[in-house]
């Protein structure tokens, strides 16, 4: 199957990963004068937001002098290199934002807004930024002796400061597979209790251990709807930092179409092609945003029966269908 890019996906970003404990090399990146900074405020219940320049309607990226005078002392994470120079990701403390943002005349974006509105570079340096900051803020001490942990590898690996343990650390990805299932012509489609009227979306859920991904859809689908799967086929994945999965999209075809719904969900339903173009032009359906690999996958099948999706909807796809 061919390659496609979802939303935060295909980064053409060099990581360097091979060089990251060069202590000189990595001492040359961070006095490059090309270097670039991603700003991200401090950890919220919503995630960490990226300073903005609306004007621009681009990430604001700050260069070494601006970083030096606005956020010295604050840890620069290296990102990787484009055509520029290298990209560094720093994190600010509660309290930091406003002072921040007015110094350099931005604003704050968070990562489903830059989703959309960002072009795909930024929004992908973005996702990749917040990714590895989530993780830096959530493991800071050794879960094999309790000691606290140092950052190295230009922030990519924390190692245990207990000389007589000395584990280190990877930066955390949570597998997660998300699919659409076909009984003849038809798709299935669920609902979570908590999403308002007319929300539907494909199945998905987290990988399991010593478990395959096909293994996982077909798990997860009969857990969440009774549907009992056969043939699953990759499609493309997604990553998705909210705050630290990787989106692995399938399809897959029922050997069984009767639905069950279990505890995850409060209903499930197969839609056909013509049901589901008639609903969205009457508004009494809501399919996920183009944010998210869910509404590829969905794209995808209505392709394969002679439909773009992007020929039928034409606004924001999660609002809430007029009355």
């Amino acid at each position: 199957m061919s390659e496609r890019t979802n939303i935060f996906a295909g980064l053409p970003l060099d990581r360097n990963a091979e060089r990251r404990d060069d202590a000189a090399w990595a001492a040359a990146q961070r006095a490059d004068p090309h270097a670039r900074y991603v700003v991200l405020g401090a950890d919220a219940r919503g995630g960490r937001p990226a300073l903005f320049a609306p004007l621009h309607g681009a990430l604001r990226l700050l260069d070494a002098g601006e970083c030096r005078d606005c956020l010295a002392g604050v840890p620069a994470t290296y990102l990787g290199h484009d055509d520029r120079g290298p990209l560094f990701a720093v994190a600010l403390e509660r309290g930091d934002e406003t002072r921040i943002a007015d110094a350099l005349g931005a604003a704050w974006i968070d990562l489903r807004g830059a989703g959309t509105r960002l072009p795909a570079f930024q929004s992908g340096l973005f996702a990749y930024a917040r990714a590895i900051a989530h993780w830096q803020a959530r493991t800071r001490w050794c879960s094999a002796c309790g000691a606290s942990l140092e950052l190295v590898a230009l922030g990519h690996r924390g190692k245990c400061t207990n000389a007589a343990c000395g584990i280190e650390h990877f930066p955390r990805v949570d597998p997660a597979m998300i699919v659409i299932v076909s009984w003849q012509d038809r798709c299935l489609l669920g609902r979570q209790p908590s999403w308002p009227e007319h929300r539907w979306s494909t199945l998905a859920g987290f990988i399991e251990p010593g478990e395959s991904l096909e293994d996982a859809v077909r798990r997860e689908v009969f857990e969440e709807a009774g549907v009992r799967v056969g043939a699953c086929e990759y499609h493309s994945s997604q990553p998705w930092p909210f705050p630290s999965s990787l989106m692995l999209g399938f399809t897959a075809e029922a050997i069984d179409p009767t639905i069950r719904v279990g505890d995850e969900l409060s209903d499930a339903r197969w839609f056909g092609v013509g049901e589901i173009v008639d609903a969205l032009a009457a508004r009494t359906l809501v399919l996920p945003p183009r944010l998210s690999v869910s509404h590829e996958l969905i794209a995808h099948w209505l392709r394969m029966r002679g439909v773009e999706l992007a020929d039928i909807i034409g606004d924001e796809p999660w609002l809430r269908p007029q009355a």
